[in-house]
């Protein structure tokens, strides 16, 4: 019998496995420190975690509403209002995922038709790319201006026409830490304005932004909210990347569609979970406070490193720090974080795999949501190199 006795031809022939899952298991097999995939290295609020187990033991571990929990519902639409000034009806216009990847995912495919073209702003989270192609998609490629990750908006709209679909934006930035400001936002909704462009903004580190104007949202601009598909995280928030819960928030007739596909893709998410969410976000401090967390974290570890050989970049936002390495070497940035970790025993991740043609600026990409001890052994090891 032949070692593949169907033919297939794959709808996704480039694609491999993620730089973030060979980085961890290259890591694990170096025994190095891992600051390659966002996670942190300490775990949640011991409260959050009683009431997972107090949900659990109440016996609420049966299929939740499609759409989510309602009082989970409830809850994100009470902090996008107060957040945001925008008021998003919990029965019609906000639906519980199993995690961000999986809400962008959903909002792609339930608006992206072969032949669509989507505008895709690199670096980009590599998700992006696959979830266009899959769907019959083409990704048209606008690249961020180096070297402070901004957007050429100008390029932007010479990027559209007719077949245009979507356009996703990324704020705080995976894998820069740039972010958007009121003047990025106002500028893409004077591009979309009276276009039938459906904006997707993946805004999963919104509590994570460090700059005087704060984290702005899609949400905030009343035209362009009424266009736009926000995709969030509590995994990011709340620290708890492995309970893989996040949240799509959309008008009706947005959220319509995207209801119609979710259903078939996972019907519904872990309830516990839910509600547990539903119960600790009662105290606002518990995501306002997340912000300052990362903040102190981010601080810590350029102090940590600086004096170093690596050019730190300016991080806005995120939990990522981007470090430049050129006046180290001149390897491939992929063979740089690969060395880096099999020899120095750290673990990063290289930027040019943002990038659809690999564009390598000798930039490598850590994460600081670890333990103080945790980043001072990273430093440690980056000040000797």
């Amino acid at each position: 019998m032949s070692e593949n006795p169907v033919s297939l031809n794959s709808k996704l022939p480039k694609v491999g496995t993620t730089i973030f899952s060979v980085m961890s298991k290259l890591a694990v097999e170096h025994r190095a420190i891992n600051l390659s995939q966002g996670f942190p290295d300490f775990n949640c609020a011991a409260e959050l975690v009683t009431l997972v187990n107090k949900f659990m033991t109440e016996g609420l571990n049966q299929y939740a509403p499609m759409p989510g929990v309602p009082k989970l519902r409830e809850r994100i639409s009470e902090m996008m209002e107060g957040l945001y000034g925008k008021q998003y009806d919990p029965e019609h216009e906000i639906t519980v995922t199993a995690g961000a990847t999986q809400g962008l995912y959903t909002a792609i495919a339930a608006f992206v038709r072969e032949g669509d073209e989507v505008i895709i702003i690199e670096p980009a989270y590599d998700s992006y790319r696959p979830a266009v192609e899959v769907n019959g998609g083409k990704p048209v490629y606008v690249q961020l201006k180096q070297p402070d990750f901004s957007i050429d908006w100008q390029c932007v709209k010479k990027s559209i026409n007719e077949k245009t679909r979507m356009i996703i934006i990324n704020t705080p930035h995976n894998p820069s830490g740039a972010v958007l400001t009121k003047q990025d936002f106002l500028q893409l909704e004077k591009i979309t304005s009276n276009s039938n462009i459906i904006v997707l903004s993946d805004e999963v580190y919104e509590h994570m932004c460090f700059s005087d104007e704060g984290h702005q949202s899609a949400a905030h601009f009343k035209e362009l909210s009424e266009r736009s598909i926000i995709v969030s995280s509590f995994g990011k928030t709340v620290h708890t990347t492995g309970w893989k819960i996040g949240y799509v928030a959309a008008p009706k007739f947005l959220m319509n569609e995207f209801r119609k596909v979710h259903q078939f893709l996972v019907f519904s998410c872990n309830t516990p979970i839910q509600y547990a969410l539903a119960e600790y976000l009662k105290q606002k401090d518990n995501y306002l406070q997340v912000k300052e967390f990362y903040r102190q974290k981010r601080d810590y570890f350029v102090q940590l490193i600086n004096g170093s050989r690596f050019k730190l970049l300016k991080c806005s936002g995120t939990y990522f720090q981007v470090l430049d390495y050129s006046s180290i070497s001149n390897e491939k940035d992929v063979e740089f974080s690969k060395r880096l970790t099999s020899e120095f025993k750290l673990a990063s991740i290289p930027l040019s795999v943002f990038y659809h043609e690999k564009l390598d600026h000798h930039l490598l990409r850590f994460c600081f949501a670890k333990k103080n001890e945790t980043l001072e052994k990273a430093a440690e090891i980056l000040q000797k190199i």
